[in-house]
């Protein structure tokens, strides 16, 4: 299987904030922002994987700025590490005002997804190639949290 590199797979992704996805103070609903995220992280899944997938995991979120109604919303997802079946993709949100140019950070989030085939099996995914020194920092840090994510899991999970 041969492997990608990072850069291969980068998914840029922006929306117009508008009246229908915002709350009664005129910012975007943060389960609208949690949508894009979503959608973002997919298509880098895709693009490195070349099959379909679905979310299995999102880190938490905390929403650091809001984004009014009229304000670009712009998000860049990379994939971080693959696991197997699993790959750890990273998603970063900014605000774009259009107007004056100011950008400001929204939210970020980590989200795993699983590569399936066409009866819900997982695929194996082919590896990820970290070329810059961030890369390899968020290649590093995928692990780690990966571990966490387990553990977790494992003590939620009844005993057998």
């Amino acid at each position: 299987m041969t492997a990608k590199f990072v850069r291969e797979s980068i998914s840029d992704y922006a929306e117009l904030a508008l009246p229908n996805d915002a709350n009664a103070l005129g910012n975007l609903l943060g389960g609208k922002i949690m949508h894009l995220v979503d959608l973002a992280g997919a298509i880098a899944a895709m693009r490195h994987s070349g099959e379909v997938v679905v979310t299995a995991t999102i880190d938490q979120m905390q929403f650091i700025h809001p984004v009014k109604i009229g304000q670009l919303v712009r998000l860049r997802a990379s994939v971080n590490r693959v696991f197997k079946t699993s790959m750890e993709v990273g998603v970063k949100v900014w605000m774009e005002d259009l107007l004056t140019g100011r950008e400001q950070h929204v939210s970020s989030a980590f989200l795993t997804f699983v590569a399936i085939d066409t009866k819900g099996n997982r695929i194996e995914i082919r590896p990820v190639v970290p070329e810059t020194p961030d890369e390899r920092r968020r290649y590093e840090e995928a692990g780690t949290r990966r571990e966490y994510r387990l553990a977790r899991r494992a003590a939620k999970s009844p005993a057998i």
